[in-house]
């Protein structure tokens, strides 16, 4: 299964940033736990983080994300491509990813308010 981590740093030992659309950066890990970094563009825009950030979990091909919060544009997108977004906890991105295949993380089906993420 290949799984997005929102991370505020930029490694597998870095850890998960609580906000989707707005986290500093998406680690990507492969079934062999090879890992991508991409810095989250869409982390300072004005608008829209949440449906760029989405899109490019579509585009990614992830089957899952772990996050702490989704707001509804960005859990609108994941759940129209069947992408499974779950709870993940403050601690690095590997170890949420284990927590995810020992089946140990909740899943999100509520959103967060829109631009949560902005600090307003």
């Amino acid at each position: 299964m290949k799984v997005c981590v929102s991370s505020n740093g930029n490694s597998g030992d870095s850890v998960l940033d609580p906000r989707f659309g707005r986290a500093a950066y998406f680690i990507i890990a492969e079934e062999t736990m090879e890992l991508e970094t991409i810095v989250n563009s869409a982390a300072a825009s004005g608008g829209g983080a949440g449906i760029t950030s989405g899109q490019l979990m579509v585009d990614k091909g992830v089957e899952a994300v772990i996050t702490g919060n989704a707001g509804p544009n960005a859990m609108n997108i994941l759940k129209t491509a069947n992408i499974e977004v779950y709870r993940g906890e403050p601690v690095w991105t590997k170890v949420n990813i284990e927590q995810l295949k020992k089946g140990r993380l909740e899943k999100i089906n509520t959103t967060v308010p829109s631009h949560s993420g902005m600090g307003r």
